[in-house]
């Protein structure tokens, strides 16, 4: 278990038993603590039903191989804890979700991390381009060096960022256009989410024509040629069926798509110490089964991409990376100031 994550439960379980009348050694509760009337944080295993929501829909590994089991698993313990899932932005977009998160109506959400730095800026930083170098990177930052970043979060905002799940490497999808470096794309239309961050990552990796449609707008901009691609993971491009109307993958890797596993200080309350273990536990252990998951899909639905002739995968080995990454990188340590610049550099300073 990671040196930062240890430290978040640490901090979570002072508040947790804050709220009760066992006598502790060594632990103190904060101001931040949940109040004394919340009874459900003892040692005993009082009923919980947990609300999950997640933007993702069925099709996705995150979703089967990620909130599935984390449902069946917990249930499975019998320590009291009910799971229902919300996939498909059932209970709203993520921005709308985060403030339920927040008020302990969505017990856990997994959001992106430019959704979340509409709340708290700096967490952008992590959905910078080639920000880091893969998802292994990612995992032993998360372990090792997140505290700094995840605690400014949590005390901005009451939640905490539990973990972090491979949604898989965000690549170029597009209609006959073959991209081999950042020069490839000047001009092109490609669609990006319309946040700062990602808005900031099509100038890093030189689209100079980004579009900027709503989720639900993407394949009709893609079918009518207003974008004639866009940018997502390999899951994520088949699971939306934009394969239907692209036909050229470009294995670029710009960006390591991570989901955040996000539980407000509100939820913790209603969890006694053996179900905040068993919550926090089941997430880790998820993390690598899901990741695999992911991979094991993204290679079955490249491998289908190469058997067709209609469709082209342009592999890494015929793109200039270096140039991507060194165009990225550039570009963000002037972009980003302040906390923001601290942020990026120290993520950047743990790349192997």
């Amino acid at each position: 278990m990671g040196t930062a994550r240890s430290t978040r439960r640490g901090i979570i379980a002072a508040s947790v038993f804050a709220a009760t009348t066992l006598v502790v050694t060594g632990c103190a509760g904060g101001g931040s603590g949940p109040d004394e009337t919340g009874d459900a944080a003892g040692s005993e295993n009082t009923p919980v039903t947990l609300t999950v929501a997640t933007s993702q829909n069925e099709q996705t590994p995150n979703y089967y191989c990620g909130v599935e089991l984390l449902k069946e698993r917990l249930e499975e313990a019998d320590i009291g804890l009910t799971v229902d899932l919300y996939p498909a932005s059932q209970l709203g977009p993520d921005a709308d979700r985060f403030p339920q998160v927040q008020a302990g109506d969505i017990d856990i959400d997994l959001q992106g991390a430019s959704a979340l730095s509409a709340t708290y800026e700096p967490i952008g930083v992590v959905d910078a381009a080639y920000a880091f170098d893969d998802v292994d990177h990612a995992f032993q930052w998360i372990d090792e060096s997140s505290e700094e970043l995840f605690t400014g979060f949590h005390e901005a905002t009451g939640v905490n960022i539990v973990d972090g799940w491979f949604f898989g490497n965000r690549t170029f999808t597009t209609k006959d256009v073959e991209v081999r470096s950042p020069d490839d794309l000047a001009g092109v239309p490609i669609r990006f989410p319309n946040s700062p961050i990602f808005l900031a990552n099509a100038e890093a990796l030189g689209v100079t024509n980004p579009v900027s449609v709503a989720v639900e707008e993407v394949y009709t901009a893609l079918q009518q040629g207003i974008a004639v691609g866009q940018e997502n993971p390999i899951v994520a491009t088949r699971s939306s069926s934009y394969d239907e109307v692209l036909n050229t993958a470009i294995l670029n890797d710009h960006n390591v798509g991570i989901h955040w596993i996000i539980v407000s200080d509100k939820t913790y309350e209603k969890l006694s110490e053996e179900q905040t273990a068993l919550l926090e536990e089941t997430i880790h252990e998820i993390r690598p089964e899901n990741a695999d998951c992911v991979e094991e899909e993204t290679e079955k639905i490249l491998d289908e991409y190469r058997a067709n002739d209609a469709f082209t995968v342009v592999e890494q080995d015929d793109i200039d990376m270096d140039a991507f990454r060194s165009k990225a990188e550039e570009y963000f340590e002037g972009y980003f100031t302040g906390e923001n610049l601290e942020a990026y550099q120290a993520i950047r300073e743990t790349a192997g």
